[in-house]
């Protein structure tokens, strides 16, 4: 599927009126974030799942879904020039700004390319939601198993709706516990450990992060997420460990 005629025009308006950003080289940091020049930005129109969230393949196996669509994304960029538009900053997280990107040789936008392989959701603006449908009807992707919505993972919501043409409704309970493990692996190169905590509420967080200098690192063997950097984390809500110290990295 291509992006149509009217998309493509918004598109390239967007590209042509706002700060268009360029850059030889794209690094990828997650299914729905990258890194271009000085700026880090989050696709626009998605919901693409963190790299520490798992799903259900298609043979009631686990599957590193988040980690997938960080490698697939990393794919659609390697080698090419990626333009981004860059929409404003993001709600979510004051370090990174909204962008529209679009790599050369592509119509579509990044963020319409991994709906249409089904690695990542349309977002609540809904303009991507044709994509989203025919990837769910062709199975493609995340749909292909079973799942939550990234915003759910994100807020640890385990009553969420489970996604994806391989839910089984007599393996609920089983599905669940894989999604939302109480002690996930780590996924490569994220060592950084998350703990979802009442008390982080406090500061306006919902969870507290764990670097490998702090004291309470070793211990902490029930981590519920995963963080590649610091960014990440604070990103998802997390506050650091008190007890890392000033030094930290």
């Amino acid at each position: 599927m291509r992006i149509s005629a009217s998309l493509l025009a918004s598109a390239l308006l967007i590209l042509a009126t706002t700060g268009d950003i360029r850059a030889a080289t794209a690094i990828v940091k997650d299914g729905g974030t990258l890194q271009l020049a000085n700026n880090a930005f989050r696709l626009d129109g998605i919901d693409a799942p963190a790299v520490d969230q798992m799903c259900i393949d298609e043979h009631a196996d686990s599957w590193a879904c988040g980690v997938e669509a960080r490698d697939q994304l990393a794919k659609l960029v390697e080698g090419k020039q990626v333009r981004c538009g860059d929409l404003g900053p993001d709600p979510a997280f004051r370090k990174r700004r909204i962008g529209l990107c679009i790599v050369e040789g592509e119509t579509a936008s990044l963020g319409q390319l991994l709906v249409q392989k089904g690695l990542a959701l349309a977002d609540a603006k809904g303009k991507f939601k044709p994509d989203e449908m025919a990837a769910r009807d062709g199975r493609r992707g995340l749909w292909k198993g079973c799942f939550v919505a990234p915003a759910d993972f994100r807020l640890w919501k385990k009553d969420a709706a489970l996604l994806g043409g391989s839910c089984r409704s007599d393996r609920d309970q089983q599905i669940r516990s894989a999604l939302f493990s109480a002690d996930p692996v780590m996924p490569p190169g994220c060592a950084i450990k998350g703990k979802y905590a009442v008390r982080a509420r406090v500061t306006g967080n919902v969870g507290i992060y764990h670097l490998q200098a702090c004291r309470s690192y070793p211990g902490l063997n029930n981590s519920e997420r995963w963080f590649c950097s610091e960014d990440d984390a604070q990103a998802a809500g997390f506050r650091k460990a008190y007890n890392c110290g000033a030094k930290s990295k």
